[in-house]
């Protein structure tokens, strides 16, 4: 039974879903659940938290601070930092639950949340197991194949821009998250914006802006860069052969740095097509859940 929960997170509050372990189970394993860039839990990805909670695990799904139902002033502030300490005030909040065992916690992310999966399950001992779906990995490399290097330079020389309005004194500059083929946006894929404007009354609470200051800190991180620090913990990757945001090869690349135990699954789709409601929802969902049964 899933009941609204918030917790504190570098003095914001985070809001969330609870789906408490079964009744009558003892010391069950938990799951903290993210979602991806500027996505809100009502966005696609409950499904995974109710078939987990069906498989015996007690589950958190929240919004990211700035995003959804969390609190934060700037909306759609995006900073991967920020993001990483939600996810360890989510892991402290669900290890002191009744019932749950906080030595037995799995990490499960998609897309951005995906990056952060790889980047805490090497520097969080709480997490014992990683499952990433279709993961950020190296997003300088992903936006520099997309935009070309005339693109690149242009949105470097942009950010370069706003960050000297900032030091000002200044507010960053906003973008639109996702638009139609030919009009700015962080995520400037056709399937992103037909994803992102499916939810309409469903997700209420999307912020479709985000920042400058976001896209900054987003062309910096390299979540991927740390994973052969995961091992010994038992890592799931589940990879998009036709991703138009993250390219296949960055995913294979990564895996073969990975330590054991690993597995690695490409389906033959798109970003987009692992969430509820899409063809591979539930391959995903049942690898998934098999792996942390496994393992956790």
């Amino acid at each position: 039974m899933r009941k609204d929960i918030a917790f504190q997170s570098g003095g914001l509050t985070v809001r969330g879903w609870y789906y408490a372990a079964p009744a009558g189970a003892e010391r069950a394993a938990a799951i903290v659940m993210s979602h991806g860039f500027s996505a809100v839990k009502e966005q696609g990805i409950a499904g995974y938290a109710e078939a987990f909670n069906a498989a015996g695990f007690a589950v958190v799904l929240y919004d990211h601070r700035y995003l959804g139902a969390s609190d934060g002033a700037e909306r759609g502030r995006i900073i991967p930092q920020e993001q990483h300490d939600d996810v360890r005030a989510a892991l402290g909040w669900i290890a002191a639950q009744p019932g749950v065992d906080p030595d037995r916690i799995g990490l499960w992310g998609s897309s951005y949340s995906g990056g952060h999966a790889l980047f805490l399950g090497a520097f969080d001992p709480r997490v014992k197991v990683v499952v990433a779906q279709a993961p950020a990995l190296d997003v300088a490399h992903s936006l520099l194949s997309l935009a070309g290097r005339d693109g690149f330079n242009a949105y470097l020389t942009l950010l370069a821009g706003d960050h000297a309005r900032r030091n000002a004194g200044g507010a960053s500059g906003r973008i639109q998250v996702a638009t139609p083929p030919g009009e700015p946006s962080v995520l400037g894929s056709p399937d992103s914006h037909a994803w992102f404007h499916s939810f309409g009354d469903a997700a209420p609470n999307w912020e479709p802006t985000t920042t400058l200051e976001s896209l900054a800190r987003m062309a910096e991180y390299q979540p991927a860069a740390y994973i052969d620090l995961i091992a010994p913990k038992p890592l799931l990757m589940i990879a998009a052969t036709s991703d138009s945001l993250i390219p296949i090869t960055q995913a294979r690349a990564a895996m073969a740095r990975a330590g054991e135990p690993k597995r690695f699954i490409e389906i033959d789709c798109g970003h987009y097509d692992f969430y509820e409601g899409r063809p591979h929802f539930h391959r995903a969902v049942e690898e998934s859940t098999a792996w942390f049964k496994t393992h956790l």
